[in-house]
């Protein structure tokens, strides 16, 4: 920051610090933790007038002292300060409190906004095993104590609910890097700040549902768009506000996506452990749509592994559960989870799996679902799976000619998982690059790639 830090100015006027106080109060926490700080009035100074941050651990220890005096929990994120080196470690971790997991995602939000290192940080698959088995054993009756009057009530929750479809809808016909930071800013303004108040204990709840819901929505969007370190601390964060809202059939969903994005970055056993966690973590009643993509991911991970016969009958179990669905008694987040969706899942399943047949009815079946609904993602994933059945075939023109079509479809997205399917169609026709059609839909596919890079 270059201009004044007035969050902070107002916290140390309310806890009553000079600001050589405050500073020997940090001075003695750092020392508690065997750092030997030297801080003084002038570092103060910088802080509150200049909004400079100092390095890490001093915003935490900053907020610790300051929480001491104002009698509340204070949170570097209450004043502007964000400890990048601790933020992707935080993001990754499943908490015991629902409170500090708003204040990590306030964090990330700020950071995703911003651009800062955060986007850049790593997917780290040893942190998936922890929040499945966490959510997984939680009792997901979680409450919170009240002390004071409800500030919102459900007609706000609804209007939230209503925000997060508008940005699901978006993300589903625009692709995942159209409107996040919208909806991130949305967040920031105004859904997490509520979290920080006191409500009845049904309204709170809610809350935490709502918040997770576009917490996750988040996460899918950074995952659509290739930044899977920063997607993945989202999932975990959405996935501990499920349970803190008391929402197996959510909580089960954020696995899902955890699962999908397991399985495309190439770690097909965690994916199936992730989408095994959820299938259990649901109750008879819960959302069958949910239940269904469960299925259908658990196949795509054992497609992945090799194992034919599992990952058949997977899809087979995805279909008799879809069959089961009421899109009217559905949740808003499962909207998505439609026919196009689940052949398109499946399609990929028997691409991995080399079955051009199961392929091609599938793609067929996902591919015409899409063109109804103007779903170009979609639509390109599955007619890629269609140019791989061509090519499978050995009828290499056709490929070719579908390919050019994903091309067009990739163009009118902003989706990184559309561009990687382009990425993918080329290196599968460069044995056959002296063809016409091939050479046509290389020269369409560089222009794509060469816009996005």
């Amino acid at each position: 920051m270059s201009e004044p830090n007035d969050a902070l100015a107002a916290l140390v006027h309310r806890a009553g610090f000079s600001w050589a106080g405050l500073a020997r109060r940090i001075n003695d926490l750092g020392a508690s933790e065997g750092l030997a700080l030297r801080y003084d009035y002038t570092a103060v100074n910088r802080w509150v007038k200049r909004g400079e941050t100092p390095r890490s651990p001093v915003p935490t220890l900053l907020a610790r002292a300051l929480s001491e005096r104002v009698g509340r929990r204070v949170s570097p994120s209450d004043f502007g300060m964000i400890e990048e080196e601790t933020l992707a470690a935080r993001g990754l971790k499943y908490g015991d409190d629902p409170h500090a997991t708003v204040d990590t995602i306030i964090d990330l939000g700020r950071a995703d906004v911003k651009r800062r290192e955060i986007v850049k940080a790593p997917f780290v698959l040893a942190a998936l095993g922890a929040p499945s088995r966490d959510w997984l054993l939680a009792t997901l009756d979680e409450t919170t104590t009240e002390r004071g009057p409800r500030q919102v009530g459900m007609r706000q929750v609804a209007g939230i609910r209503e925000m997060f479809a508008l940005f699901q809808d978006m993300d589903v016909m625009r692709g995942g890097g159209h409107a996040r930071t919208a909806l991130v800013e949305y967040m920031q303004s105004y859904v997490l700040p509520l979290l920080k108040r006191e409500h009845e204990p049904a309204v709170r709840r809610a809350l935490y549902e709502a918040a997770a819901e576009q917490s996750y929505l988040v996460g899918w969007m950074a995952y659509d768009d290739g930044e899977h370190g920063l997607a993945q601390r989202y999932l975990i964060q959405a996935l501990r506000l499920a349970q803190a809202a008391g929402s197996a059939a959510l909580g089960a969903h954020v696995l899902a996506g955890m699962s999908d994005q397991a399985n495309l970055l190439g770690h097909p056993r965690e994916a199936l452990m992730l989408a095994r966690a959820g299938r259990h973590g649901l109750t008879e009643g819960d959302s069958p749509a949910c239940l269904a993509d469960l299925h259908i991911l658990e196949g795509r991970a054992l497609a992945a592994l090799g194992e034919a016969s599992a990952a058949a009958a997977s899809v087979v179990r995805a279909e008799q559960v879809f069959g089961r669905v009421v899109h009217d008694d559905e949740p808003a987040w499962a909207k998505f989870i439609d026919a196009p969706y689940i052949f398109g899942e499946a399609a990929h399943c028997f691409r991995d799996l080399g079955r051009p047949s199961e392929l091609e009815r599938f793609a067929s079946e996902s591919a015409a679902g899409a063109r109804r609904q103007g779903r170009a993602r979609r639509g390109a994933l599955s007619e890629a799976a269609l140019s791989i059945a061509d090519l499978d075939r050995a009828n290499v023109e056709a490929a070719a000619s579908r390919a050019a079509h994903v091309v067009d479809l990739a163009a009118s997205v902003n989706s990184s998982r559309a561009i990687e399917t382009v990425r993918d169609l080329q290196r599968r026709m460069k044995p056959f690059g002296n063809l016409h059609e091939v050479q046509r839909f290389n020269a369409r596919a560089g222009a794509l790639l060469g816009l996005a890079a």
